[in-house]
C-alpha cells in the first residue's frame, strides 16, 4: 500500500499539553538544577575547570544512563556525538555510557532498594514506571524531570488487514477497532507485549477498557475477553512483539499462524519496523479516535545525592541535548522516530510509521489513568494470563454491622456486594474459597471454613457451580453479635492452610479483610505471629498475604507489618465498595515481588 506525504502546511488540530503531573516533575527537579548550576559554576571557577586547555581524556566526567531499549540507540547517538565534538560542561568533557535496560526491570530493582545501582540517570519509556519504582517508599530515591521525547500508542496492521477495515479513511474508537479486528468476518491475529512488562501493552489495554466502558453494557467482560485474546499471542517485550509481524506480503508469511496481522504498538516502534522491513512487510497505523496515550520518556536522576556536582551538570546538559534532539524536526531523536516531549506530531515521523490523514494522529488521550487504575488493570491482566488460587477470609465481628457513612448499608453489606462483584473478574479456572472469623466461632477457634478453595467452574452435586455457591456464601455472611476480632489466630491458621494446599503454576494468595485490630488476648501475640509466618514463608511456594483494612477502625500498619513477611502487603479502604479494586491492585503488586532482578 502506497504512502503519501502529509501537506507541508500541516499543523496539529490539538497538541498535547504538559499534564499536571509533568508540570510537578518540572517543579520538583528545578531546585536540583539550580543548585547544580550555581554550585557547579562556583566550584569550576575556584578550581580552574572553566579552562579549556585540558584534553578531554583528562577532564571527562563519566555518566551512565540506563535507557529503555527503544530509545537507547538514539541516546547513545547523542552521547557519542557529544564525545566526538568534545562538548564540554564547565570545562569537563562528557563521557556518557548508555546501557539498554527494560523499564520494568529497573523499576523493580529500584523499588527493592539495596545497593546503589551502576547508573546515575534512568530514562524509562513511561512515567508509569516511576510509580512502581517508588514502591512503598523504601527503595532507591529518584527525582524525575520533564519528558525528553514521546511516542503515541497506536494500532498497527499489515496493509491487507488495514485495507479490509477501511484504512485510512475509516476511524474507530479503541473498543470498536478491537471489535472490528476480532469480528466475525474473519479474525485478525492480534498481538501485544505483556502489559506487566510493557508500558505500550498496559496503556493500550487501559484505553480499551475505558473505551469499552463508554459503550455501556458489560464492559468488564469485553475487556477480559480482549485480554484473553492478547494473552494467547503475547510477547515478553515490544521488540519481540515486532518480530511476530509478517515479514512480507507473501502467502506463506501472511498465512503463517505464528505471524500476527495486528499489534498494539507505539508509533516509534512502527517507525523502526517500517525502516527495517521490506515493502510488503511494512505496517499501517490506526490512531483510535477516542485518544492516543503517550509514552513520555521522563528523564530521571537516580539517588541524586550521590552524584558529584560535575555529574549533575553533565546529566543536565545531556537532558538538554536530548530534548533538542526530539523537538528539532531534523534532530537526532526525531530521526529515530520520536515526537517531542509535548506529543506534537511530526509529519515525517507519522508518515514513516504508517500513518496517514485522516487518521486522528493528533488526538491525545482524554484522561490519563491513575496509578491505582493501572494497578487494577494489571491485576485483571494477571488473573487472566495466570489462574489465581485465593482463599478469602472475611471479618464477621460485630463491628461489621456498623453503617457506612452516606449509605443505608452496613460494612458487611457493602463488603459482600463488592466480593460478589469481584467474582466477575475471575475465570472458571480460578480457584477461590471462603473463611469467616470473629471470636470462638467454632468451639475455641476464632475462624470457620465456609467454602473450600476450588475451581469456580467446578460443578456441584446440586447442578450449580462452585462460583454460584460461593456467591451465595458471600451473600449469607452476617456479623456475629458481640463478636470480637480474632485476627492473629485466624491469619496463622488460614496461612498454614493456604501454604499446605499450594498449587504450582497458579497465583496463590491469601486475602484477609478486617475492620478492626486483634481483640483476642488469649491467642497468639503479634510478635509470635510474625515469627511463625517468617518461618513458614517459602520462596519456592509463594503465598502472599493481601491484608485489607476496611473502615476507620482498622489498623493498616498492623496488617501491613504482618503481611510483608509473606511477600504481601497491607491496604486500606474507607469504603468497602473499593475492595474489588484493591484486591486486583494487591494481586498485581504481589505478583511483582521477586521479579526485581535484571
Amino acid at each position: 500500500m502506497g504512502r503519501h506525504s502529509l501537506p507541508d502546511a500541516y499543523t496539529p488540530e490539538r497538541q498535547r499539553g504538559a499534564s499536571p503531573r509533568r508540570r510537578r516533575r518540572t517543579v520538583a527537579v528545578a531546585t536540583l538544577l539550580v543548585i547544580a548550576v550555581v554550585t557547579g559554576t562556583a566550584v569550576a571557577a575556584e578550581s580552574g575547570l572553566l579552562s579549556f586547555g585540558e584534553s578531554c581524556e583528562d577532564s571527562a566526567v563519566h555518566l551512565t544512563v540506563a535507557a529503555s531499549p527503544d530509545i537507547a540507540p538514539a541516546v547513545r547517538a547523542v552521547a557519542d556525538r557529544a564525545r566526538e565534538d568534545e562538548l564540554r560542561t564547565d570545562g569537563h568533557c562528557m563521557d556518557v555510557e548508555v546501557v539498554a535496560r527494560d523499564s520494568y526491570k529497573v523499576a523493580n530493582t529500584l523499588a527493592a532498594g539495596g545497593k546503589a545501582p551502576d547508573y546515575q540517570v534512568w530514562l524509562p519509556d513511561s512515567e508509569l514506571w516511576l510509580d512502581r519504582a517508588k514502591g512503598n517508599g523504601e527503595g532507591v530515591p529518584i527525582t524525575s524531570a520533564d519528558s525528553v521525547a514521546s511516542s503515541p500508542v497506536a494500532f498497527a496492521m499489515v496493509p491487507k488487514a488495514a485495507k479490509a477495515l477501511g484504512w485510512p479513511k475509516k476511524t474507530y474508537s479503541w473498543a470498536e477497532l478491537v471489535g472490528a479486528a476480532l469480528g466475525s468476518d474473519g479474525d485478525v491475529r492480534l498481538g501485544a507485549a505483556d502489559p506487566a512488562r510493557s508500558a505500550t501493552g498496559l496503556m493500550a489495554l487501559a484505553q480499551i477498557a475505558g473505551s469499552s466502558a463508554a459503550l455501556g453494557g458489560d464492559s468488564d467482560t469485553r475487556v477480559a475477553e480482549t485480554a484473553k485474546v492478547l494473552a494467547e499471542r503475547m510477547s515478553e517485550s515490544d521488540s519481540q512483539a515486532r518480530e511476530t509481524l509478517a515479514h512480507d506480503s507473501s502467502p506463506a508469511e501472511e498465512g503463517n499462524p505464528k505471524r500476527n496481522q495486528a499489534l498494539l504498538l507505539s508509533e516509534q516502534a512502527a517507525f523502526t519496523h517500517n525502516a527495517e522491513a521490506a515493502e510488503g512487510g511494512k505496517v499501517d497505523l490506526f490512531y483510535p479516535s477516542d485518544g492516543i496515550p503517550l509514552l513520555d520518556y521522563p528523564y530521571t536522576f537516580v539517588d541524586e545525592s550521590r552524584l558529584t556536582v560535575a555529574q549533575t551538570r553533565t546529566a543536565v546538559r545531556l537532558m538538554t541535548l536530548l530534548s533538542e534532539g526530539s523537538s528539532n524536526r531534523k534532530g537526532t531523536l526525531a530521526g529515530y522516530g520520536f515526537r517531542p516531549g509535548d506529543g506534537a506530531p511530526t509529519a515525517d515521523v507519522v508518515e514513516a510509521a504508517g500513518g496517514m490523514a485522516p487518521q486522528p494522529f493528533t488526538e491525545s488521550a482524554v484522561t490519563e489513568p491513575s496509578a491505582a487504575d493501572l494497578l487494577e488493570m494489571l491485576g485483571m491482566w494477571t488473573i487472566t494470563v495466570q489462574s489465581a488460587r485465593l482463599t478469602t477470609v472475611v471479618d464477621a465481628s460485630g463491628s461489621m454491622a456498623t453503617p457506612v457513612p452516606g449509605r443505608n448499608e452496613s460494612r458487611m453489606d457493602v463488603t459482600k456486594a463488592s466480593l460478589v462483584q469481584a467474582l466477575g473478574q475471575f475465570t472458571d479456572n480460578d480457584e477461590i474459597g471462603l473463611w469467616e472469623f470473629s471470636t470462638r466461632l467454632d468451639g475455641e477457634k476464632d475462624y470457620r471454613r465456609l467454602m473450600p478453595t476450588s475451581r469456580l467452574g467446578a460443578p456441584s452435586g446440586d447442578g450449580t457451580t462452585h462460583r454460584e455457591r460461593l456467591a451465595a456464601a458471600f451473600e449469607s455472611l452476617e456479623p456475629v453479635p458481640d463478636g470480637a476480632t480474632g485476627l492473629y489466630d485466624t491469619v496463622l491458621a488460614s496461612y498454614r492452610d493456604a501454604l499446605g494446599s499450594y498449587v504450582p503454576g497458579k497465583f496463590n494468595a491469601l486475602v484477609i479483610l478486617t475492620d478492626g485490630s486483634n481483640q483476642d488476648d488469649r491467642g497468639i501475640s503479634r510478635t509470635d505471629l510474625i515469627a511463625e509466618l517468617t518461618a513458614l514463608a517459602d520462596p519456592d511456594r509463594p503465598v502472599p498475604l493481601l491484608a485489607i483494612a476496611v473502615g476507620p477502625d482498622a489498623d493498616r500498619e498492623e496488617v501491613a507489618e504482618i503481611a510483608k513477611v509473606t511477600g504481601g502487603d497491607g491496604y486500606e479502604v474507607s469504603d468497602p465498595a473499593d475492595i474489588q479494586a484493591v484486591i486486583l491492585q494487591g494481586i498485581m503488586t504481589a505478583s511483582q515481588v521477586g521479579g526485581a532482578g535484571e
